[in-house]
């Protein structure tokens, strides 16, 4: 489990004396127990890796923005210590899809729902994210899916 992978990895950290992990991993932590709290009220609990993958997208995407305002700003030593938590969280996320092989499976997905129009476009995403949650960016999926059924 990815928790688990967190965990360690943390702990290695902390023996190895390695500052910048042990913060963004306890980053990547704290951020996994509120999702865990938000949830304790849900009716249907998502499976354990999906949502720490969700987690983990959602704080890559953050600190990717933060890296382009501190840019933008030139804040140059900010950026970098945004771009090292980046890495360090990118760790932890499982393999993602190449874009060949989103194209592919997006290709197959919109034919199997006999999707033509970008009217289905919904449809098609809703299906992606059924199958593909965490293996595809989804972002980058939905620019694809709309060039297949432009």
């Amino acid at each position: 489990m990815i928790r688990d992978d967190v965990k360690t990895a943390q702990i290695a950290a902390m023996k190895g004396g390695d500052k910048a992990t042990v913060a963004a991993t306890r980053l990547i932590q704290a951020a996994i127990k509120n999702r865990d709290i938000e949830l304790r009220t849900a009716s249907t609990q998502p499976d354990d890796d999906l949502l720490v993958t969700e987690v983990l997208q959602k704080m890559i995407k953050q600190r990717r923005e933060s890296i382009d305002m501190y840019r933008k700003g030139g804040r140059e030593e900010l950026a970098q210590a945004e771009e090292g938590e980046v890495a360090v969280i990118e760790r932890f996320l499982p393999q993602q899809m190449s874009e060949d092989e989103a194209r592919s499976a997006i290709d197959a997905l919109a034919t199997e729902l006999g999707a033509g129009s970008v009217k289905d476009m919904g449809r098609v995403m809703a299906a992606l994210k059924d199958r593909f949650a965490g293996k595809m960016d989804m972002a980058k999926a939905s620019g694809l899916v709309k060039a297949r059924l432009g």
